[in-house]
C-alpha cells in the first residue's frame, strides 16, 4: 500500500510558477512509476508528466512540455512537478499517482497503469 499526498498548489497569475509535490509513504518507493495528471470539472483526467523509477528518463504532454519538468528524490520518496509560465489553461486538480513497475527504465502513460493515486491539490491560474 502506498499513500500519496500532494501540496504545492495554489492561486497565482499567468506567467508565475509553482512547484508541486508529492511525498509518498512505504520504503518502496523507487520501485515506482510516477506520474502527475489533471482535471477539470466535466473533462476527463489528462495525462501531464511521468518518470521512471530512477528519475533517469521522463515524458510529457505537448500542452506542457518546454514549461513543466518533472522529477524526483527517491532518498526522501517524492516526486515534483515544477512548472513555469503558467498559463490561465493549466488551472486544473493536478494528481500525482504511482504504478509499480518492475522495468527501471520505463515510465508510464496511461491513468489504467497506476495503482495509487493522491487526493489532489487544486492550481488556479488566472489571467
Amino acid at each position: 500500500q502506498v499513500q500519496l499526498v500532494e501540496s504545492g498548489g495554489g492561486l497565482v497569475q499567468a506567467g508565475d510558477s509553482l512547484r508541486l509535490s508529492c511525498a509518498a509513504s512505504g520504503r518502496t518507493f523507487s520501485m515506482y512509476a510516477m506520474g502527475w495528471f489533471r482535471q477539470v470539472p466535466g473533462k476527463e483526467r489528462e495525462f501531464v508528466a511521468a518518470i521512471n523509477r530512477s528519475g533517469s528518463s521522463t515524458s510529457y504532454a505537448d500542452s506542457v512540455e518546454g514549461r513543466f519538468t518533472i522529477s524526483r528524490d527517491n532518498a526522501k520518496n517524492t516526486v515534483y512537478l515544477q512548472m513555469n509560465s503558467l498559463k490561465p489553461e493549466d488551472t486544473a486538480v493536478y494528481y500525482c499517482a504511482a504504478g509499480l513497475s518492475w522495468e527501471r527504465s520505463r515510465y508510464l502513460l496511461r491513468d489504467y497503469e497506476y495503482d495509487y493515486w493522491g487526493q489532489g491539490t487544486q492550481v488556479t491560474v488566472s489571467s
